[in-house]
């Protein structure tokens, strides 16, 4: 382990991405055990409040990236420095994330459906700087020349589009990394909610629609459901509609 350290992060200069990645991951793990902890009123976990007000981590985490991205810039020549201002935005990183639901809806929607959001995009950060850590790049070829790799790039970036467009997330996102992904996403069917189908099958295709609902209830519906499973399991249990009313602390 020790000689893969420093051979595949060290020696590659990526010491300071993987200071990051892990800051994200242990900054966000601390901050939902905090938070469940608060929610649960155990022991001397509590809010932090300034008189009335409640002060989100958010906050914090804005301060912290900024701390660490100016630190960066300042001693981007050294691997070590680079590597501590890495982890102090990673941490900053994680705490905003966390609380990305809020700053979407502009409103404290931490514990509610909507609240899953947060945990969405923690997991997109954590699933890219991974890939990112492995040694991947996103639209990048080796090969062809300078013209080749343009149209390479050109050609990948809207396949993503498309791909997105037709509301697969992940499939874009990695597909951003294993191009052959994308060319699958553009070709197969679009989700029954994306842009896609709303733009091209609303009215227009109804058995196309038919056929996107009945693969979403057939194949999405069960993997959606294993995702809120783990999400859950990690981040706690965010509120049904039914019972949004219900408010918890968000930290």
């Amino acid at each position: 382990m020790g000689e893969w350290f420093q051979q595949g992060i060290i020696a590659t200069g990526r010491l300071p991405l993987f200071c990051f990645f892990a800051a994200l991951i242990s900054a966000f793990l601390f901050t939902r055990v905090n938070v469940r902890l608060i929610r649960a009123k155990i022991g001397w976990f509590r809010n932090v409040n300034v008189g009335d007000m409640h002060i989100h981590h958010v906050v914090f985490g804005v301060v912290l990236m900024l701390v660490g991205g100016v630190t960066g810039l300042m001693v981007s020549g050294s691997q070590t420095w680079y590597a501590v201002a890495a982890t102090v935005f990673g941490i900053g990183a994680a705490l905003v994330l966390d609380e990305f639901a809020l700053i979407l809806h502009l409103h404290d929607v931490y514990w509610e459906e909507e609240g899953r959001t947060s945990v969405d995009a923690v997991f997109v950060a954590i699933a890219i700087t991974g890939l990112l850590l492995v040694g991947l790049r996103p639209l990048v070829i080796d090969y062809g020349g300078f013209f080749a790799s343009a149209w390479f790039m050109v050609g990948n970036l809207l396949l993503a589009i498309i791909t997105l467009l037709k509301g697969k997330i992940w499939t874009g996102l990695v597909g951003l990394f294993v191009p052959p992904l994308l060319l699958v996403g553009a070709v197969r069917l679009a989700r029954p909610g994306s842009p896609w189908a709303h733009w091209f099958f609303a009215g227009r295709r109804p058995r196309k629609l038919a056929t996107a609902i009945h693969r979403e209830e057939r194949w999405r519906r069960p993997v959606i459901r294993a995702k809120i499973a783990v999400q859950e399991f990690v981040s706690g249990r965010h509120d049904l509609p039914s019972t949004r009313k219900r408010r918890g602390p968000s930290g």
